[in-house]
C-alpha cells in the first residue's frame, strides 16, 4: 500500500476513537446527567474540559514529537487516552467525570497532531489533500457509528461502556504505529518555551472555564467573570512574550503567511458554529422532542454519512473550482444547513431531518477538508510542527467555544421562556445563532486569492489558463 494511504489510515485509529468518543457522549449526555444527579446543560463542562485540555497540551504537542520521536509521542498519548476513558467508565460525580476528561484530552492533544504531523512531513505538496481525506475517512467511521452504536448501549445497557470501546482500537493504533511509524524528528530543536507554555496553557484554560460555567451558576458568578478576565489577561500577555523570543511555544509569525492566515482563522470562525452540533442537536431531540437516546443516535448519525460520502469528492472539487471559490460558496450553504436545523419540530417527518443533516454533514465535510488542505499549503517543512500545533489549538478553542455559545444561547431563551425544562422551541434561536457565526466565516475566505494553495489543489485558474494559451499560441511555429 502506498505510503500516502497507509499512514493516514494508522493515525485514523486515533481520530476513529476520539470521534466516536464524541459523538457517542454528545448522544448520551442526557442520560449520563440523570445518572450524575446534574442538569443536562451542566454537562457541558464535560465537552468542554476536553476541548480545554486539547488547546492547553497542543501547543507542546509539536515540540515534543521533534524532541521524543513522533513515533514515541503517538503511542504514549494513546496510553493516556485510554487511561482516561477507563477514568470516564467509573466515575460517580459531575467532578469526577470532568477530570476524567480532561485526562483524556491530554491524550487526544497529542496523539492527533502528532499523527498528522507524521503525515504532513511524509507526503508531498501535491499529495496532501488526498492524504489528510484518507485520514478522515475511515475516521468519519466514529461519527457514523458513534450515535447509534452509544444510543443503543445507553438505552439497553449502561452508559459506562462507552468509553470501554476505546481500548482495543487503541491497542491497534499501538500495534500498527510500532510496525510502520517511522520515529521522525529533530537534530537540531529548540529549547522548550516553559513560560509561554505556563501564559498560554493557564490562559486557555481560564478563558474557557470562565465562560462554560457561566449562565447556570455552576460557580459563584465572580469566579466565572474572574476566570475569563484572568484567562484574556494571560493570552494578551503571552502575545507580547511570543513577540520578544525566538522559539515560542505558538509561533504567532505563522500568520504571515496569508493561506494559513485564512485557513486558521476563517476555519475557526466556521468551526465556531459547528461546534455547538453535538450539544444543541441530541439535547432538542431527546428533551425537546422526547425521543430516546437510540432514536436520536439513528437521526444525528446521519451528518457524518453525508460527510464520508463528501471526503470521495473533494479533492476532485477543489481542483476544479479553487480554494477561494468553494470555501467561500461552501461556507454560507454549509451555514445555512445548520441554522435549518432549527426549524425541527416534533412533529417534523424523520425522512426531512434526515435528509437535511445528510446533505449538511456532505458541505461541511468540503469545507473542513479545504480548510485543512489550505491551511499547510504553504507552511515550510521546517515549520510544520509549530503550524500543526497552532492549528490545532485554534481548531480546539473553535469548538469549545461554539458548545459554550449554544449553551449560553440555549439558557437565554430558556430564561426568558420562564427557566422552566428545556422544549423544543428553546432551540431555534441557538441554531439560528451559531449558524449565522458559521457564515460569517465567507467574509475571510473572499480574500483568499484566486491561485491561493493552488500548488495543494490542483486548480488553475481562467486567468492563468489563459495567459498559457495566449503564450503558446504567439510561439512560432518550428520549421
Amino acid at each position: 500500500m502506498q505510503r500516502a494511504k497507509l499512514l493516514p489510515l494508522i493515525v485514523a485509529c486515533a481520530l476513529f476513537m476520539e470521534n466516536t468518543d464524541s459523538t457517542v457522549i454528545a448522544t448520551s449526555l442526557p442520560v449520563i446527567a440523570k445518572s450524575l444527579g446534574e442538569d443536562p446543560i451542566a454537562l457541558k463542562l464535560a465537552l468542554t474540559s476536553y476541548l480545554v485540555s486539547l488547546a492547553v497540551f497542543i501547543p507542546i504537542s509539536g515540540w515534543m514529537a521533534d524532541r521524543f520521536g513522533a513515533r514515541t509521542i503517538f503511542r504514549s498519548a494513546l496510553c493516556v487516552f485510554m487511561l482516561g476513558s477507563i477514568l470516564c467508565a467509573i466515575s460517580s460525580s459531575l467532578g469526577a467525570f470532568v477530570g476524567a476528561r480532561f485526562v483524556q484530552g491530554m491524550g487526544g492533544a497529542m496523539m492527533v497532531p502528532v499523527g498528522r504531523l507524521v503525515i504532513l512531513r511524509s507526503v508531498s505538496k501535491s499529495e496532501i489533500v488526498g492524504a489528510l481525506a484518507y485520514l478522515t475517512i475511515p475516521a468519519l467511521v466514529g461519527p457514523v457509528v458513534g450515535p447509534p452504536l452509544g444510543g443503543f448501549i445507553t438505552t439497553y445497557f449502561d452508559w459506562r461502556w462507552i468509553f470501554f470501546i476505546n481500548i482495543p482500537i487503541g491497542l491497534i493504533g499501538i500495534v500498527l504505529s510500532s510496525l510502520f511509524f517511522e520515529d521522525i524528528r529533530e537534530e537540531d530543536v529548540a529549547p522548550l518555551d516553559v513560560k509561554g507554555f505556563i501564559l498560554s496553557s493557564f490562559g486557555f484554560a481560564a478563558l474557557m472555564l470562565g465562560l462554560a460555567t457561566g449562565g447556570r451558576h455552576l460557580v459563584p458568578e465572580y469566579i466565572s467573570y474572574g476566570c475569563v478576565l484572568a484567562g484574556a489577561a494571560a493570552l494578551v500577555v503571552y502575545w507580547f512574550h511570543a513577540r520578544r523570543i525566538p522559539y515560542p511555544v505558538l509561533n504567532l509569525s505563522l500568520f504571515r503567511i496569508p493561506t494559513f492566515r485564512t485557513g486558521v482563522i476563517g476555519g475557526s470562525i466556521f468551526r465556531t458554529g459547528i461546534g455547538a452540533i453535538p450539544f444543541l442537536l441530541p439535547l432538542m431531540l431527546q428533551l425537546g422532542f422526547g425521543l430516546d437516546a437510540l432514536q436520536s443516535g439513528l437521526i444525528t448519525f446521519v451528518s457524518a454519512a453525508g460527510a464520508l460520502i463528501m471526503k470521495t469528492l473533494a479533492k476532485t472539487i477543489l481542483a476544479r473550482y479553487g480554494f477561494r471559490r468553494v470555501l467561500t460558496v461552501n461556507a454560507v450553504i454549509g451555514a445555512a444547513f445548520l441554522a435549518a436545523s432549527g426549524l425541527f419540530t416534533p412533529a417534523t417527518p424523520h425522512a426531512i431531518m434526515l435528509s437535511v443533516l445528510l446533505v449538511g454533514g456532505c458541505f461541511r465535510s468540503l469545507q473542513f477538508t479545504g480548510i485543512n488542505a489550505l491551511s499547510y499549503a504553504d507552511v515550510s517543512n521546517r515549520e510544520m510542527s509549530s503550524a500543526t500545533s497552532l492549528s490545532s489549538v485554534a481548531q480546539q478553542l473553535s469548538l469549545s467555544m461554539g458548545v459554550t455559545i449554544g449553551a449560553f444561547a440555549l439558557e437565554s431563551v430558556n430564561a426568558f421562556h420562564g427557566g422552566k425544562a428545556l422544549s423544543a422551541g428553546d432551540f431555534w434561536p441557538a441554531f439560528a445563532l451559531v449558524g449565522l457565526i458559521s457564515a460569517s466565516s465567507a467574509l475571510w475566505m473572499a480574500q483568499l486569492a484566486p491561485d491561493a494553495g493552488a500548488e495543494v489543489s490542483g486548480h488553475v485558474p481562467v486567468s492563468a489558463r489563459k495567459a498559457t494559451a495566449e503564450a503558446l499560441a504567439d510561439q512560432k511555429p518550428l520549421e
